[in-house]
C-alpha cells in the first residue's frame, strides 16, 4: 500500500517565494500579530499575487512567522512579487523581511486539519535559500538565477555569493538579486563569516603544509626546469660606466631603444623594460629573473658616454644554462647611435635564429633623428612617461616639446607627446577637452611624417576611444599591435579600453593577458586587467589580480581603489571603505578615491559623507576640473537617480575621460539601467562614428 500512495503523487513545477521576518520570536506577542498582518496585506497588494489568485494559479502556504507563495506561472512572477514587496516595506522599515526563491518540483498534500497544501523539494529549497540571508535579501537559487540570466533586463541585478552551508550537511550555490535601490547588496552574515573560517583553515593548512615540504623544496625546485619560449627575451638595465652620473639616463635610454626595435620582431617575446628596471645590470641569478620575467634568455650591457664617443658592451646569455650566446663592444662616435643600437638588435636575432621580414629590417634600422641633442630629450621624456605620475608625465611633455622644438621632423616624439597627453587627465585635474585635442593633433602629425610607428597609432586609438569611436579605436590598436606585436601599452590600452567598453570581455581579458606576459611586473598594466575583470562582473578573479598585484606593490593606490569598487558592488562595504582609505592615503587625498569613499560610506548608512563631498566638489569646480561622472557615483549612492543621470548627461557631453566610456558595462551604474534617459546615453556613447574616416583624410593631407 504504501508504494500504491507514493505511485499517485503529482509533482509539477512551483515557483515558489519563501518569505519571514527576521527576529520574529523576540517580538512580544502583540507585535508578531501587527506584523503578520502588516506584510500579509502588503503581500497580497502586488500585483503579481492578483493576477496569480486571479487565474487560480496561486498556492499560499502560511508559516507561524512568514509564508510561501507558490506560483504556477512563470519563473518571474516570484521574483516580480519580490521586488514589489521590497519596495512596500520602505514605508515599514519595522518590518525585516528576507526572501528566498527556488523553481522545483511541489504537489499537493493534506495537512492534519485536511487543507490542501503544498511540499516538495521546491518549497524546501526556496526556505534554504531564504535562510542563508540577512534582512533585506531578496536570494535565489543557482537554477532560478540561470533562467533569468538569459534576459538582458535582469543580468546587472544578479550577483553570485557562490555556495551556503545550508540543512543535513548540505551546500546550496545562492545568488543575490539587487538593483541599488531594492534588495540588500550587503553579502549575508553566514558567507562572511563562511570566508573567515576559511580563511583559519587554510592558514592552518598552510603552516602544516610548509612543515612538511620545506625540507625538500630546495631539493625538487634545482631539478624542475622552467619552460619558456627559446625566442625570448629580456634586456636588463645597462650599467652606466660614464664619469658623469647625469649620463644615466642614456644608459637607461639605450636599453630601452635597444629593446624597443626587438620588440618589433613578430617571431620574438620581448619583456618591456617596465618590469626589467628593478634588476641591476650584471645580476648573479640570472636563472630566477628569468623565470619570474618567463624568458629564456637576457641582453645584459653596459655604457661609457665620453664627450662624442660612446663604448657600449653587451653580452647575450642563456638563463637556463648560462650559456654565453653572443657578445660584442662597440667604440664609436654619438653620431653613431642609431646603428649600433639596430646592429645589436639584428646580431641578437640572429643568435636566437628569429625570422625577419623585409618590413621588420626596415623598423630596426630606422634613424628617428639626425639631432643627437633632440634624442636625448625624447629619452629623458620617454622614461618620466614610463614611471607615471602627473607630475612625471607633464615633466615628460615638456621634454617632448623641446625635442619637437629641435627637431620638428621627429615623428617618434610627437607618438610621445600624444601617449603623455591621452594620459594626464587620469593623473592630474587637467580636463579632457584640454588635453585630448592636444593628443589628437601630435598623434596625427607623428602618423603622418610616419604611419608605421606602433606608438603613434596607440595614441591615435585612445583619442579615438575618448571621441566615442569604438570601432575605429579598435582599428588602430590592431594596426599598433601588427607593427610591433611586443608593444605591451597598446595590448593593455586595447583590452581594457575599446573592448572592454563593448562587453567584449573575452578578448579584453586575453589582450591584458598578453600585456602582462610581455610587461609581468608592471603595477598598472595588472591593475588594469583587474578594473576588466571588474566591468566583465568576474569578481573573484578581480580581487585575486588585484591583491596579487598588492603583494608586488601594496603602495599602488589604483589597485587600492580599484579593489574597493570591487568589493563594494558585491556588497562589502567596510572592506570596500578600507581600501578607499588607504588609496586616499597613498595619494595626499586623491579626489577619485576620496569621491568613491563617501559614496561607499553613504551605502553603508552615512549619507552626510556624500552631502559634504558634492559640497565640497561644487567648491572645487570652481577653481578646477571636477569630472561630472563623480558627481553621478555620489548622487547613485543617495537614491537621487534625476540628479545622477543630469550629471551623467553632462559628463557624456563632455566626454569625460574613461568613466563614461564604460557607461554600457559599469556595475557603478546598475541602478541607474532601465531609465529610457540611461539607455539613450549608452547608444549616444555606442553608435558608431564617423571621426576616424575624417583624421585619416587629415594625415593623407
Amino acid at each position: 500500500m504504501p508504494a500504491a500512495s507514493e505511485s499517485d503523487l503529482r509533482f509539477e513545477i512551483g515557483h515558489v517565494l519563501f518569505i519571514d521576518i527576521v527576529g520574529y520570536s523576540k517580538l512580544l506577542i502583540d507585535e508578531q500579530r501587527e506584523r503578520i498582518q502588516d506584510l500579509r496585506e502588503i503581500v497580497r497588494g502586488t500585483e503579481q499575487f492578483r493576477l496569480a489568485e486571479t487565474e487560480g494559479k496561486l498556492m499560499r502556504l502560511p508559516t507561524g512567522d512568514g509564508g510561501a507563495l507558490v506560483f504556477r506561472t512563470t519563473p518571474e512572477a516570484p521574483v516580480l512579487c519580490a521586488l514589489e514587496i521590497s519596495k512596500a516595506l520602505k514605508a515599514h522599515p519595522e518590518l525585516r523581511v528576507r526572501m528566498g526563491i527556488h523553481s522545483g518540483p511541489v504537489n499537493e498534500v493534506a495537512d492534519l486539519n485536511e487543507q490542501v497544501n503544498m511540499a516538495g523539494a521546491g518549497v524546501n529549497v526556496a526556505q534554504r535559500v531564504m535562510d542563508c540571508g540577512d534582512a533585506g535579501h531578496i536570494l535565489l537559487s543557482k537554477h532560478t538565477a540561470e533562467d533569468l540570466g538569459q534576459y538582458r533586463q535582469w543580468q546587472a541585478q544578479l550577483h553570485d555569493l557562490g555556495e551556503c552551508d545550508v540543512k543535513h550537511g548540505g551546500r546550496l550555490h545562492v545568488v543575490n538579486l539587487c538593483n541599488g535601490e531594492l534588495g540588500n547588496l550587503q553579502v549575508p552574515m553566514k558567507f562572511r563569516q563562511a570566508v573567515k573560517k576559511r580563511r583559519r583553515a587554510l592558514i592552518t593548512a598552510l603552516i602544516l603544509f610548509a612543515a612538511v615540504v620545506g625540507g625538500s623544496y630546495y631539493f625538487f625546485s634545482q631539478r624542475l626546469a622552467f619552460k619558456a619560449p627559446d625566442k625570448s627575451i629580456a634586456v636588463l638595465p645597462f650599467e652606466n660606466l660614464s664619469h658623469d652620473p647625469d649620463n644615466a639616463y642614456f644608459a637607461e635610454g639605450m636599453q630601452d631603444e635597444i629593446l624597443a626595435r626587438l620588440s618589433k620582431i613578430a617571431d620574438l617575446k620581448v619583456i618591456s623594460r617596465t618590469s626589467t628596471q628593478k634588476y641591476k645590470s650584471a645580476p648573479d641569478n640570472l636563472r630566477e629573473i628569468a623565470k619570474q620575467l618567463g624568458v629564456a634568455n637576457v641582453l645584459e650591457g653596459s655604457v661609457q658616454k665620453a664627450a662624442d664617443q660612446v663604448r657600449v658592451n653587451v653580452q647575450l646569455i642563456n638563463a637556463l644554462n648560462d650559456a654565453h650566446l653572443w657578445g660584442d663592444v662597440y667604440d664609436r662616435k654619438l653620431t653613431d647611435i642609431f646603428a649600433v643600437e639596430s646592429d645589436i638588435a639584428k646580431a641578437i636575432a640572429d643568435a636566437l635564429q628569429a625570422k625577419l621580414t623585409g618590413a621588420e629590417k626596415q623598423l630596426i634600422a630606422a634613424k628617428p633623428t639626425s639631432d643627437l641633442t633632440a634624442y636625448d630629450l625624447y629619452l629623458k621624456g620617454r622614461l618620466l612617461w614610463s614611471k607615471r605620475g602627473g607630475e612625471n608625465i607633464q615633466q615628460a611633455i615638456a621634454f617632448y616639446e623641446q625635442a619637437i622644438a629641435r627637431d620638428p621632423n621627429y615623428a617618434l616624439a610627437y607618438a610621445g607627446l600624444a601617449e603623455a597627453y591621452v594620459i594626464l587627465p587620469f593623473y592630474t585635474a587637467t580636463a579632457p577637452s584640454d588635453a585630448n585635442p592636444k593628443a589628437k593633433t601630435a598623434a596625427l602629425k607623428a602618423l603622418q611624417l610616419n604611419d608605421k610607428l606602433a606608438e603613434a597609432h596607440t595614441g591615435f586609438a585612445r583619442v579615438l576611444w575618448y571621441e566615442f569611436d569604438m570601432l575605429g579605436s579598435i582599428s588602430e590598436f590592431q594596426r599598433a599591435i601588427a607593427l610591433n606585436p611586443n608593444y605591451a601599452t597598446a595590448h593593455q590600452w586595447y583590452g581594457r579600453a575599446p573592448l572592454a567598453a563593448l562587453g567584449r570581455f573575452d578578448e579584453a581579458i586575453a589582450e591584458g593577458k598578453r600585456a602582462i606576459e610581455l610587461d609581468p611586473l608592471s603595477p598598472i598594466i595588472n591593475a588594469d586587467l583587474g578594473y576588466t575583470m571588474f566591468n566583465a562582473r568576474r569578481y573573484g578573479e578581480a580581487i585575486a589580480q588585484l591583491r596579487q598585484i598588492l603583494e608586488i606593490d601594496p603602495t599602488f593606490y589604483y589597485a587600492h581603489y580599484t579593489l574597493g569598487m570591487v568589493l563594494q558592488v558585491k556588497g562589502d562595504l567596510p572592506d570596500a571603505i578600507a581600501e578607499y582609505t588607504k588609496a586616499q592615503q597613498l595619494t595626499d587625498n586623491n579626489l577619485r578615491a576620496r569621491v568613491l569613499l563617501a559614496a561607499a560610506k553613504a551605502q553603508s548608512g552615512d549619507k552626510e559623507a556624500a552631502v559634504q563631498m558634492l559640497a565640497e566638489l561644487e567648491e572645487l569646480s570652481r577653481n578646477r576640473n571636477v569630472r561630472a561622472f563623480w558627481r553621478t557615483v555620489l548622487y547613485i549612492s543617495l537614491g537621487n537617480r534625476e540628479e545622477a543621470i543630469r550629471w551623467l548627461e553632462e559628463g557624456v557631453a563632455g566626454h569625460e575621460d574613461m568613466e563614461v566610456n564604460f557607461i554600457k558595462v559599469d556595475p557603478l551604474l546598475d541602478p541607474l539601467r532601465g531609465d529610457p534617459r540611461f539607455e539613450a546615453l549608452v547608444q549616444k556613447v555606442l553608435a558608431p562614428k564617423n571621426s576616424r574616416t575624417d583624421t585619416t583624410e587629415a594625415v593623407n593631407r
